[in-house]
C-alpha cells in the first residue's frame, strides 16, 4: 500500500502532483485569503517562513511514509492552486484519511474539490486496496460536514476534545468514513456531479 501511495492523478479539472519544492511559490500566493485557513490548526497565509515551514512539515512527512501529500494542480494552466493528503495510514488495516485540503477561493464551487475528492478515492479504494477512507473536520465547520455529506460519507459522531489548536483551544471533531461496499455509489455520484458541474460550465 505505502509503496504505491503517490502517483500523479489525472483529472479533467485538476490534476493531483506529489508535493514538492517547485510548487511553494504558486502555492504560497494560492494560499493568501484567510479564509482557506479558517479551520486549519493555524494560518501561514501572511508569512513565506511559516508557508515554508508549512511546506517542510508536509514534505518531510511524505517522505517518512506517514502522510502523502499532494499539490492541488489546475489541469488547464498548470498552476498550483491548493494541496490535499493522505493521513493516519494504517497499511495493516487497509485504511487511511484524507485531509488537509484546501483550495484557493477562486477555484471553490468549480468542480476542483470534487474531481479531487474523486481521484483520491478512486486511488484509494481501486489501487491502493483500502478497505475504509475516513475524514475529519471541525465540529462547526458546516461547510465542510455538508461537502462531506454530499459525497456521500456516512457521519460517525463527534470526538469530544479531541484536538488542540491555535493557542490550545479546544476542538471537537466530526467524523466521516466510506467503506469499500460503498464507494460504488459515492463513486457514481461524484461523476454525475461533475457532468452536471461541465454542462453549467461548458
Amino acid at each position: 500500500m505505502l509503496n504505491n501511495l503517490m502517483s500523479v492523478l489525472e483529472g479533467e479539472i485538476v490534476r493531483l502532483e506529489p508535493l514538492a519544492w517547485r510548487h511553494e511559490r504558486g502555492l504560497f500566493g494560492a494560499a493568501q485569503d484567510g479564509r482557506v485557513w479558517r479551520w486549519m490548526h493555524y494560518d501561514p497565509s501572511g508569512s513565506p517562513e511559516m508557508f515554508h515551514a508549512w511546506l517542510e512539515h508536509a514534505l518531510a512527512a511524505t517522505e517518512a511514509g506517514t502522510e502523502g501529500a499532494f499539490a492541488t494542480v489546475d489541469a488547464g494552466t498548470g498552476k498550483p492552486v491548493g494541496s490535499t493528503r493522505y493521513l493516519a495510514l494504517r497499511p495493516e488495516h487497509k485504511g487511511l484519511e484524507i485531509g488537509w485540503t484546501w483550495l484557493a477561493p477562486a477555484h471553490w464551487r468549480t468542480g476542483a474539490n470534487v474531481e479531487a475528492k474523486l481521484l483520491m478515492l478512486e486511488h484509494a479504494f481501486e489501487d491502493l486496496g483500502c478497505l475504509r477512507v475516513e475524514f475529519k473536520t471541525d465540529a462547526r465547520n458546516e461547510i465542510s460536514r455538508g461537502a462531506l455529506a454530499a459525497l456521500p460519507a456516512r457521519f460517525e459522531g463527534i470526538f469530544r476534545k479531541h484536538m488542540l489548536v491555535r493557542g490550545g483551544q479546544r476542538r471537537d471533531s466530526a467524523y466521516y468514513s466510506i467503506i469499500d461496499e460503498e464507494w460504488p455509489e459515492v463513486r457514481d455520484n461524484l461523476r454525475r456531479r461533475l457532468d452536471a458541474i461541465r454542462k453549467e460550465t461548458g
